[in-house]
């Protein structure tokens, strides 16, 4: 692995590791919790050694960033004692876990949406759907998400992309009712990836920009929250048919690594419902803008 790359890698281990310790307390690990008597908060890192069966030392090293090819064995136990969630256990392999062939990802490779894919965009006459790809970029949409979000064509391609829109364009805050909560699935969005993909650079430029035009990104990005949000509920208000609450699925594409279809759509026979038709009608107008090449 290359020497930058690895040190970017035991600095984010290291804060990972740290955060999750620290919001556990004692007792939630089944410990006497003498709290007056603490200095410092959450475990103890011999508690948590302890706790995961592991030498203090070997857990110092790895929570310092010095450990990259531990053992699935021991980074399950350490992820029981923090009681980590699956997409933070898979997160911690990533970082930690045995090495994997390691290459820096090009600046530009070009990568397209399949062409039945983008077919099948196109068929969801009613349901707005869109592929997400690699560091939240946009890779594809159709007209109902135009309807939905605006119309993605009309930005360059740069700017297709939740993150940027989300923290650097207004609109996005209007957008969403719970704000706060959409930027923090972006963000833990943001950190899978990192995982995932060490070496990137467009990533590490992504976050740089972010991190210098939005204060909101810095405090958000350095609470180093992952999560995977498959499923759920957004509530919106739209400019056009006013609030609306839609559920969304989401759905990875066979052989596609990194590219994710998500859909939206409301409960039957509610107002959100009819708040779609009528977006519905208007969108039969939007650009449908079908896959769009896309640096990787």
């Amino acid at each position: 692995m290359d020497a930058g790359v690895a040190q970017e890698r035991g600095a984010e281990l290291s804060e990972f590791l740290r955060g999750r310790r620290a919001r556990l307390k004692p007792s939630d690990v089944g410990l006497v919790d003498h709290s007056r008597y603490r200095r410092v908060p959450g475990l103890r890192r011999e508690e948590l050694a302890q706790l995961a069966g592991v030498s203090m030392a070997y857990y110092t090293r790895l929570e310092q960033g010095h450990v990259h090819n531990a053992s699935l064995e021991i980074l399950d136990a350490i992820a029981r004692v923090l009681q980590l969630s699956e997409a933070e256990s898979l997160h911690l392999t990533h970082l930690a876990g045995p090495k994997r062939p390691f290459r820096k990802r090009p600046a530009t490779r070009p990568r397209r949406v399949r062409s039945s894919l983008c077919h099948l965009l196109d068929s969801m006459t009613g349901v707005p759907a869109c592929v997400i790809g690699s560091r939240a970029d946009i890779l594809a949409w159709n007209g109902m998400a135009a309807a939905l979000f605006g119309d993605w064509s009309q930005l360059p391609a740069r700017e297709r992309n939740w993150a940027r829109l989300i923290f650097l364009d207004p609109g996005y805050r209007d957008l969403f009712v719970d704000w706060e909560h959409k930027a923090s699935e972006v963000v833990s969005y943001l950190w899978m990836d990192a995982g995932r993909h060490p070496g990137d650079l467009q990533l590490s430029a992504l976050v740089g920009e972010l991190s210098v035009k939005s204060e909101e990104f810095r405090r958000i990005w350095a609470r180093h929250e992952v999560q995977n949000k498959g499923f759920g509920v957004k509530r919106m208000h739209h400019p056009l048919v006013g609030e609306i609450t839609l559920s969304f699925e989401s759905f990875r594409a066979a052989r596609d690594s990194g590219q994710v279809l998500i859909t939206f759509h409301a409960e039957p026979h509610t107002p959100s419902a009819e708040a779609m038709h009528m977006l519905a009608s208007w969108g039969a107008d939007a650009t449908a803008a079908g896959a769009v090449e896309h640096s990787d």
